[in-house]
Order: C-alpha cells, then sequence, then structure tokens
C-alpha cells in the first residue's frame, strides 16, 4: 500500500465529527445531512451515512439540543465523557493530557484560549486530526494511536448506553464505522512509513 493513505474526503469527515461533538448541529448543518447522497452503496460507511440522513430529516432541533446537552454536558455532568483523560486513566486532567499537549507542542499546534474544553475533547482531537490530513503529515498515523485508537470504542459504547442518546446513537455508529476503517488504514500506513525509513 503507498505509505500516503487517501485524503479526500477524510478531513472533511473529521471536521463533521469535531463539528457534532463540540456542539448540537444548526439547521444548517441538519439540512446538509438530511440532504447528502447515499446512493453509493459500495462504501462501507454507506448504510451509517444512510441512517444519519435519514435522522436528520426528520429531527427536532430543539430536541436535539436538550439531548447534546443531556448527554455532553448536563449539570455537573453529562452521561457521555468526550475525553481521553478519563477513559485512558479514570480521570479528567490526568497523564494522558499531558502526553497530548506535548505532542501537540511538537507539532506546532497552539490551544485556542476562546476554547474552555481540555485539548482531550475528541472534537479537539479530531480537528487536530483533520489538519495532519489535509498536510497529508506521515505523523496522522502516530498522532490517531497515541491518543484516539484506544478509546474511541469506550465513547461509542458509552453514547449508544446513555438514556438520553437518539441522534447521537446515529452519529456514534457512524463514528465507530469510519475509525475502524482509519485504523486499518493508518496502521498500515505506519508500517509503510517505517518499511520506508529502512529502506
Amino acid at each position: 500500500m503507498n505509505q500516503d493513505v487517501q485524503q479526500s474526503p477524510r478531513a472533511e469527515i473529521y471536521l463533521l465529527f469535531a463539528t457534532l461533538f463540540r456542539q448540537a448541529p444548526n439547521g444548517q448543518l441538519m439540512q446538509w445531512l438530511a440532504n447528502l447522497d447515499t446512493d453509493d452503496k459500495s462504501s462501507a460507511m454507506s448504510a451509517d451515512w444512510s441512517a444519519l440522513s435519514e435522522q436528520a430529516k426528520g429531527a427536532n432541533l430543539e430536541q436535539i439540543q436538550d439531548e447534546y446537552q443531556n448527554l455532553f454536558i448536563g449539570i455537573g455532568r453529562g452521561e457521555v465523557m468526550p475525553f481521553a483523560s478519563w477513559h485512558r486513566s479514570g480521570a479528567l486532567m490526568e497523564k494522558p493530557l499531558i502526553e497530548l499537549r506535548q505532542d501537540l507542542a511538537s507539532l506546532g499546534f497552539e490551544r485556542n484560549e476562546t476554547v474552555k474544553e481540555p485539548e482531550d475533547h475528541i472534537a479537539a482531537l479530531c480537528e487536530v486530526m483533520a489538519m495532519l490530513v489535509e498536510e497529508n503529515a506521515y505523523q496522522q498515523g502516530v498522532f490517531f494511536n497515541r491518543h484516539i485508537a484506544s478509546w474511541y470504542k469506550n465513547l461509542v459504547t458509552q453514547i449508544q448506553g446513555a438514556s438520553a442518546a437518539q441522534f447521537y446513537i446515529t452519529v456514534a455508529s457512524l463514528f465507530a464505522s469510519f475509525m475502524e476503517l482509519e485504523e486499518v488504514a493508518l496502521s498500515e500506513q505506519h508500517i509503510a512509513v517505517r518499511s520506508s525509513d529502512v529502506d
């Protein structure tokens, strides 16, 4: 396999997930999702794209905003914890966040002071992946494996088991399908890069 994993539309998909996990979708995004062309049945994610599009067509924005609030914010905390540290170490602001900050600094990324959440929020990690994909950076596989691969399935399971989840169950299913494809593709990319270094 060529070490360059196909770039498009991977960055756009990462940014879509970043948006959906950062905040409840607005009317414009829901309309875009409702109008998705899902005729391509050859895609491994086609069923998930179709399901998300169907959900968006009949969605009530106010209900989805309430769902997002209950899932990810709540009173004190929501049903779902979208932070790597919590899933990897059992608490917020732990060693995984420190390691992430070190890696972000080495990649030249700086924290946006307007963002209140720690950098290990899944939305922020998806944004970083989108930028690495757009740059076709070889570090995308390393970053994915270090900061996403070990806990995204726990996040999906938490969303799917949450009592408030309806629309986000479909989001989680698509997210899981995409991440599984990424896990395979980026592991192959990592092997290819290592092989080229040996050559």
